[in-house]
């Protein structure tokens, strides 16, 4: 049954943040435990850990402190929906987040979305506003595992160290 749900997760960034990701909504697993990516089969961290050639972070201080560390930045599509469970493909109603302070504060050059459904989403609800078209990367959730292999995934974020140094013009 769905619910609807209100984003609860602060965005991530800061002055030096090159790269926006935006998955669609956080999981109910990421939402209680109060960070993204946060459901222990997600291999979103475990993917970024490869790519960036760094250690995995474990805690919620060492996944912000990487992801700034490498001048990401993460958000989310949503600021509400209904939604069942953490099902993409069940969500209606969808509100978008702003965005437009977050790309004023920073120097994020490029917006990657994680999934189909948030690549849809963004460029419905938000591309006419930030009029920057987002990186569709696939989806790290284990929903995902028989479509992306990790080698797969870790083949499709190979592109963000490369983007993450890339400055503003």
């Amino acid at each position: 049954m769905a619910e609807y749900v209100t984003h609860t997760l602060e965005p991530l960034y800061d002055g030096e943040s090159r790269v926006l990701i935006l998955g669609t909504m956080p999981s109910p697993k990421s939402r209680a435990i109060g960070f993204y990516y946060s459901h222990p089969q997600n291999r979103f961290w475990r993917v970024l850990a490869d790519v960036f050639q760094q250690a995995l972070p474990v805690s919620k201080e060492e996944k912000a402190a990487f992801c700034l560390r490498n001048h990401i930045a993460l958000w989310d599509v949503l600021r509400s929906c209904a939604i069942e469970g953490a099902d993409d493909g069940s969500i209606r109603q969808p509100v978008a987040n702003d965005l437009s302070s977050l790309l004023q504060e920073t120097h994020i050059h490029t917006i990657c979305t994680t999934g189909t459904k948030a690549a849809a989403l963004y460029k419905r609800l938000c591309l006419p506003s930030t009029r920057l078209p987002a990186v569709s990367l696939p989806s790290t959730s284990p929903a995902n595992c028989r479509h992306y292999t990790y080698a797969r995934l870790v083949e499709a974020y190979s592109i963000l160290p490369g983007l993450c140094s890339e400055t503003k013009d």
